[in-house]
């Protein structure tokens, strides 16, 4: 099954030669496509293993690796908008765990998928690495929101 243009409407970075990656953090990168497949329970998970962003306090950077698992209802993120969306946080200040959740909500207000989560692995700086981990789901994945969230701890 092939997608109409219709069904890609609201698709602009893909295909776009012209990459403007941002300097500022920007949601509003983020663009979503139909899930032809709302039928179904299904797990998406993007890898974004060259997340960048900076300390709100020194301004140094800070690396880590972001890992998105969500299971979409109508809507799905579009993998080339997500990369620009991510790319805007390196030059942001915000703390890790802030990062995440803010990454989690952004998703979550775009595609209002049944389950997402975000996972933060982020590379030790003073001898410390920070792992957060932000969950949500609808009334039906609640079960799935505190499993995964207990699961975490066990990591």
């Amino acid at each position: 099954m092939s997608r109409n243009k219709e069904q890609l409407q609201g698709v602009t970075h893909l295909g776009d030669k012209d990459n403007n990656y941002g300097l500022d953090y920007s949601p509003q990168l983020l663009e979503a496509f139909e899930n032809l497949h709302p039928d179904e329970d299904y797990l998406v998970k993007l890898d974004c293993p060259e997340f960048t962003s900076l300390c709100p306090v020194t301004g140094q950077p800070d690396f880590g690796r972001i890992i998105i698992r969500y299971i979409p209802d109508k809507l799905m993120v579009e993998s080339k908008s997500l990369k620009l969306y991510l790319f805007s946080f390196r030059n942001h200040g915000d703390f890790h765990e802030d990062c995440v959740n803010i990454i989690m909500k952004d998703l979550q207000a775009l595609m209002r998928p049944r389950y997402i989560e975000v996972e933060g692995r982020f590379n030790a700086r003073g001898g410390i690495a920070i792992h957060p981990f932000a969950n949500h789901g609808d009334e039906a994945h609640q079960a799935m929101v505190q499993a995964r969230l207990l699961a975490m701890f066990s990591l």
